[in-house]
């Protein structure tokens, strides 16, 4: 019992001395870092668009391998990270996002050789993620079907 007391204790001396984050700064940075990031995605699918003479489906491929080949690479010098420190959710949440999770894991496992390393480490964090879209886009193809099948 006194164990638990103390441990209560303890955390709430702890929260006294922690420092307070700022809630609207931080929310500002990831708005912002965010926003960047999509208007440069943005700005590559009109580039795409008018330099390669494609329509706008077209060029979004092209657009999200770019987007996600530039992070890789930022995450590779280290640039991205820095990134992700300074803005937190705004860099986390865009598929560049996505991007350095998995060359991160890659580049944590890298000494232990590319199969036991590389490939079964790069899909920890980001496996999670592949599974949840797949089987969301899956449910949400069937609700629109079955909508699609009664109102249409």
């Amino acid at each position: 019992m006194s164990d638990q007391f103390n441990q209560k204790q303890y955390n709430n001396t702890l929260k006294n001395y922690q420092p307070k984050p700022n809630l609207i700064v931080n929310c500002l940075k990831a708005f912002v870092v965010g926003g960047l990031i999509c208007l440069f995605g943005q700005m590559l699918t009109d580039i795409y668009m008018n330099v390669f003479d494609m329509t706008e489906k077209e060029a979004g491929n092209p657009t999200v391998t770019t987007l996600i080949l530039l992070s890789a690479l930022l995450t590779g010098f280290g640039v991205y990270d820095k990134l992700g420190q300074f803005a937190g959710a705004g860099s986390a949440v865009p598929v560049t996002g996505f991007a350095n999770s998995i060359t991160s894991a890659a580049l944590e496992h890298r000494s232990e050789g590319i199969v036991l390393g590389v490939a079964t480490n790069m899909f920890k964090l980001a496996g999670s993620v592949i599974v949840f879209g797949v089987v969301a886009a899956y449910v949400v193809g069937i609700i629109r079907y079955v909508f699609q099948s009664i109102f249409m």
